[in-house]
């Protein structure tokens, strides 16, 4: 039987507990050693996992021979840079999303990570999501048709940051589900929005039209000023629909056998016929999105082999949507073109 992997958590704040719980439930992992600048997050971290070394300082987890692999659950501006130190010391990482703030240092690190060799997977959560996996299944088989249009809303009073704006904070979730389904990254990204919290900070709602090749389209609105909390996201294809709502306690994933079917010929005064047949919700395993993505992390480490869906390129795709986003945002809405993709492919 192969060893576990000791696995080194950096960050042991609210995001980072809920690490420390999912790595202990993911076979084939460890805990072994938590890290985190604050002290009262460490002592809290400590306290739940009294068998892993602490330390305050990054360097001291980084130089654990332990550690074979390192979760990075810090705020967003220090994945860059912790990332970049934790794959020089030889470790592989998994980072929490987005991976960096910057289209440079995300490019930076995937070239890094396939200089040394090293496993680098980015938190994009929703990707393992049962119902998220189960519908991509469904979308592959055809069942769904061409697809056309994804709508994704992900709404709530707070949380407001300072240093960071809810489209690179809530939209990467959904550019990243949008680029899984279309098959890649946008090729041009309109968004607009506003600061209405702190007028010279932030965006706390933000409104992103993403254009795919072939005319799919995905529209992500997302808010930290809105007084229900949805997480929800529409499918349209050419045969059927889909919903997803993580809001729901069941029945979070529905298919809806509608749509509008053109006759081969239309006659003068002909209109299109609507259709609406039954809907269907597809029976889940019952599987925590955290966990799932623990053990396949672990797994790609054990096998050595980069993940397609949650790996450098994937990743540094939606830093560079997220990027279009924030300077079509500055420019009052202006359509960014993505530039080329560049890095390592």
């Amino acid at each position: 039987m192969t060893a576990p992997i000791g696995i080194g958590l950096c960050g042991t704040g609210s995001w980072g507990l809920n690490w420390l719980r999912a790595i202990e439930r993911s076979r084939g992992a460890r805990l072994v050693h938590v890290c985190d600048r604050s002290g009262a997050a460490l002592a809290s971290a400590a306290a739940r996992a009294p068998w892993a070394r602490a330390s305050e300082d990054p360097e001291g987890l980084f130089s654990d021979p332990a550690v074979d692999a390192v979760v990075i659950a810090t705020p967003s501006p220090t994945h860059a840079e912790l990332t970049r130190r934790a794959i020089l010391a030889g470790k592989d990482v998994l980072c929490e999303k987005p991976l960096a703030t910057r289209v440079d240092d995300a490019i930076d690190l995937e070239r890094l990570a396939a200089e040394r060799r090293a496993i680098l997977s980015v938190g994009h959560l929703l990707l393992f999501h049962p119902a998220v996996e189960r519908l991509r299944a469904i979308a592959a088989s055809g069942e769904l048709g061409d697809l056309r249009y994804l709508h994704a809303q992900r709404l709530n009073l707070g949380i407001v940051r300072a240093d960071e704006s809810c489209w690179t904070s809530l939209g990467a979730h959904d550019v990243a589900i949008a680029n899984a389904f279309f098959g890649g990254p946008p090729e041009i990204v309109t968004c607009c929005g506003g600061a209405f919290v702190r007028p010279t900070g932030a965006a706390d709602v933000a409104f992103a039209t993403l254009t795919y090749p072939e005319g799919r389209l995905a529209h992500v609105h997302v808010s930290w000023l809105d007084p229900n909390k949805v997480r929800r996201f529409t499918l349209v294809g050419a045969r059927k629909m889909a919903t997803f709502d993580d809001t729901v306690a069941d029945d979070k994933l529905a298919i809806y056998d509608s749509g509008v079917d053109l006759p081969a010929s239309l006659a003068w005064g002909e209109g299109v016929r609507m259709r609406t047949g039954a809907v269907t919700f597809p029976p889940l395993p019952v599987v925590e999105p955290l966990v799932a993505e623990c053990e396949a992390f672990v797994d790609a480490v054990v096998r050595r082999t980069p993940s397609t869906l949650v790996g450098p390129r994937a990743a540094v795709d939606v830093v560079r949507v997220l990027d279009a986003g924030t300077r079509s945002f500055a420019a009052g809405g202006a359509p960014m073109r993505l530039a080329a993709s560049e890095g390592v492919s």
